[in-house]
């Protein structure tokens, strides 16, 4: 299968680079004009280039490899950064740069804070311009501002190709007092996700998600129309486009409702599950163990020692 040409480059450049790249650009009869949050835009041909005020550079068009390989990399950065990575990339792993979704989830390990999934749907074109943008596993990601870059690229570049699906402490607690089982809590989820896609992208024939249980679980929760298309669950997934895009948007998701729990609360909640018991217990000490509900999931083992540090703390 010959891989599809890379339309869509994007990398970070300094603001003296921004200005140089801009002459270079000026010498081969690039046209400029203004554009709301950049610095410049460029055109040329079907090919434009976006210079942001962030220091983002965007180019897109037919012309990318060209503008890159040939301008770019030799000229400014003087590095073969892009290289062939992408078209690499795409003769090495061919599925992933067909049309395929992507399901992945957030939160689940955290003891504050809410589960989040979502799915993502690609094509060839937009699986190639995520992997241009640097779109990988959100776990490979420690800034929460990268983030938050990345999940607005996703959006801009797949429309209205992705849901997802947040469980707030509150709904997560009632699911899970429901269900009883996590990973049958995680496969509902996941399949609410999927078919919202599938009502958005009837297209979609395939989705791939990383696998947290045995396969005969997540088939299970399937719903109608997951059950109409091929599903496949195997570890590591996130190295697919797709699923590494769908796990950005719900670390995206689950960043921005732990923010607003924290500004309810009042306190810092942390992430993960191992420094939670002193302001679970603080938590407790101002809503009550009720109150403690809207705030955490409340079946970690976690819960039982805060209760007592929360107890204690009352009698002193």
């Amino acid at each position: 299968m010959p891989a599809k040409k890379v339309t869509s480059y994007v990398c970070e450049l300094t603001a003296g680079q921004v200005r140089e790249f801009k002459q270079a650009l000026a010498l081969v009869s690039w046209e400029f004009d203004e554009l709301q949050h950049a610095r410049w835009r460029a055109r040329k041909g079907k090919t434009t280039i976006v210079a942001y005020e962030s220091g983002k550079l965007v180019v897109q068009g037919r012309g990318t490899v060209e503008v890159v390989e040939f301008i770019l990399e030799p000229q400014i950065l003087g590095e073969a950064r892009m290289g062939n990575e992408v078209l690499y990339a795409q003769q090495e792993k061919p599925d992933m740069f067909q049309a395929h979704a992507g399901i992945d989830e957030s939160g689940k390990g955290d003891y504050f804070g809410p589960l989040v999934v979502s799915a993502v749907y690609v094509t060839e074109e937009s699986a190639a311009k995520l992997f241009a943008a640097g779109v990988q596993d959100s776990k490979a990601i420690k800034s929460d501002r990268k983030i938050r870059e990345l999940s607005a690229t996703i959006r801009e570049v797949v429309g209205r190709d992705f849901t997802v699906v947040t469980l707030g402490p509150c709904a997560y607690n009632k699911a899970y007092d429901k269900i009883g089982n996590l990973n049958r809590l995680l496969a509902w989820g996941h399949a609410r996700t999927l078919e919202n896609l599938l009502e958005r992208q009837p297209a979609c024939r395939r989705v791939l998600a990383d696998k947290f249980a045995d396969e005969r679980v997540m088939r299970g929760a399937l719903m109608e129309r997951g059950r109409a298309i091929a599903f496949e669950a195997r570890t590591k997934a996130e190295d697919d486009i797709a699923v590494a895009a769908a796990s950005i948007l719900a670390r995206e998701g689950f960043i921005r409702r732990l923010a607003e729990l924290e500004d309810q609360a009042g306190l810092r909640l942390p992430r993960g599950a191992s420094a939670v018991i002193r302001p679970a217990a603080a938590v407790i000490g101002k809503v009550g163990l009720e109150g403690l509900a809207e705030f955490a999931k409340l079946h970690f083992k976690t819960t039982d020692r805060a209760i007592a540090m929360a107890k204690s703390n009352a009698t002193e």
